[in-house]
């Protein structure tokens, strides 16, 4: 049933922005539309999932256990996948501020039948100690173990399938790839998968990033989840130009971030740039962005 689900699916369209920015630049700029794969396990979420989802149908566990904050985009996609797929689903969630009065996204994974439980944050960062994973085998008994954000070499495997999608739809390797960056499994996918003269070019969302070749770090806006003035008025304009929705946390920035180089020069003049919208959209601030 997975195997054919994923085989129906697979694939997003490639959309061409002919004017997608407040002033005109020398690139041209394609979207991977990823955040139209699915309604609820959409862009990233959905190629992270995809193997992963396959190796427990194959290990017969029912049950995935993950981790996220109150917001984690991956916490609402694991969710939505367990009620999708049938899978029992468990979030063990980063800080007890929200024990009391669930987020949005906490709310969400509730309604999909996902159970969760608190930890402190000392406790959270352990989540990797084999001890830490034997205590919660203790409490919830046998399950298939999905690291936070998702991000492991199965992960990276359904990422990397986009690169010969691209291809595929452009009828030519672009010059660049671009994504936003958390956690890194989707920019380790897409440098996996691609090649010359492909340049894959990640853009941090989280703030004390060091840099690196494939790594642009300066338009996090303030770190995680912040945002500044600048930031909000592109996306307002960018929704308002091209018709397309990005929220304040990953795919406006990078999208940002494409801009603003793109006025100083950094691309080639005439180059063919593919920007992966990666989903994300339950954790947009309609309030602040409509």
């Amino acid at each position: 049933m997975l195997e054919d689900f994923f085989a129906l699916a697979a694939g997003s369209r490639l959309q061409f922005l002919p004017n997608p920015f407040p002033e005109p630049v020398s690139i041209r700029l394609f979207l991977k539309r990823d955040d139209e794969l699915h309604p609820n396990v959409s862009g990233n979420k959905w190629r992270k999932l995809k193997y992963n989802l396959l190796e427990a149908s194959r290990l017969s566990q029912n049950t995935l256990l993950t981790y996220g904050g109150a917001f984690s985009n991956h916490i609402y996609a694991v969710a939505s996948a367990g009620k999708v797929f049938g899978f029992q689903t468990i979030g063990i969630i980063r800080g007890e501020d929200h024990r009391e009065r669930d987020t949005p996204t906490l709310a969400y994974a509730r309604e999909q039948g996902m159970r969760l439980h608190f930890v402190t944050r000392e406790q959270f960062r352990r989540k990797d100690e084999a001890p830490f994973l034997a205590d919660l085998r203790q409490s919830f008994g046998d399950f298939y173990n999905l690291p936070e954000g998702g991000t492991n070499e199965l992960a990276v495997r359904g990422v990397a399938e986009v690169i010969p999608e691209i291809r595929a739809q452009l009828g030519a390797a672009p010059d660049y790839i671009c994504c936003p960056v958390g956690t890194g499994g989707t920019l380790a996918g897409l440098v996996a998968g691609a090649a010359e003269p492909t340049r894959v070019i990640g853009f941090a969302a989280l703030k004390g990033v060091t840099p690196t070749d494939s790594l642009q770090t300066a338009y996090h806006f303030g770190g995680y989840a912040r945002t500044k003035p600048e930031l909000i008025d592109f996306i307002r304009l960018f929704k308002r130009q091209n018709g397309i929705l990005l929220e304040q946390v990953y795919t406006g920035k990078m999208l940002y971030g494409i801009y603003d180089l793109a006025r100083q020069g950094y691309f080639q003049p005439g180059s063919t740039v593919v920007a992966l919208h990666t989903g994300g959209l339950q954790g947009r601030n309609a309030a602040l962005l409509d």
